[in-house]
């Protein structure tokens, strides 16, 4: 892994524990082992770093949901893949980078609202595609639109992180999955 990546690792884990506000370039020097202008030669900006991260983060999304897509799964195989990645993110002690994001949205530069409407956006599509598919084949028996169905599945997916983190209670999300699963019919 070479340097660049190393920041940006780093970075993603203080903020998917911390916040993007709390956090400083002194915390990912310390623990990557380089000084504060090694980072700043890296990313310019605080904004740079999250910007990048973020896009970081979206790409690998894209390619674990195309992973998904290429396996010959049934919908309802891939949603609960889908689930999965929620459930890693809260057995690492985190929270989603763009949940986490979205919660300090007022307090975000600009330059991170793009890259950020993007990781909801394309997790949408593909989720609303997902279901779509599996309400063809009859897998699925949800009473929402799709793409209402879709926005759900995110926010209660988001919102049991949250709360099972702050409650330090993991049975909650495992509950919350439970009663969402069960909207899909």
């Amino acid at each position: 892994m070479d340097m660049k990546d190393s920041i940006l690792e780093v970075a993603k884990r203080l903020v998917q524990q911390r916040g993007v506000n709390g956090f400083s370039y002194a915390d990912i020097a310390k623990e990557v082992g380089v000084s504060k202008p090694s980072l700043h030669h890296h990313f310019a900006t605080k904004s740079d770093l999250v910007v990048r991260m973020l896009e970081h983060y979206t790409e690998q999304l894209i390619d674990y949901l195309r992973g998904l897509d290429s396996d010959a799964l049934p919908a309802k195989k891939k949603v609960e893949g889908y689930i999965d990645l929620y459930r890693h993110t809260l057995s690492s002690d985190r929270l989603c980078l763009g949940g986490m994001l979205a919660a300090e949205a007022l307090t975000l530069e600009p330059a991170m609202q793009q890259p950020l409407s993007r990781f909801f956006e394309y997790q949408q599509s593909w989720l609303e595609q997902t279901l779509l598919k599996g309400q063809a084949s009859g897998e699925f028996h949800f009473a929402l639109p799709a793409a209402k169905q879709a926005k759900l599945m995110i926010a209660a997916l988001q919102g049991a992180l949250v709360v099972s983190r702050g409650s330090e209670d993991k049975a909650f999300f495992e509950h919350s999955v439970e009663g969402l699963v069960s909207t899909l019919g």
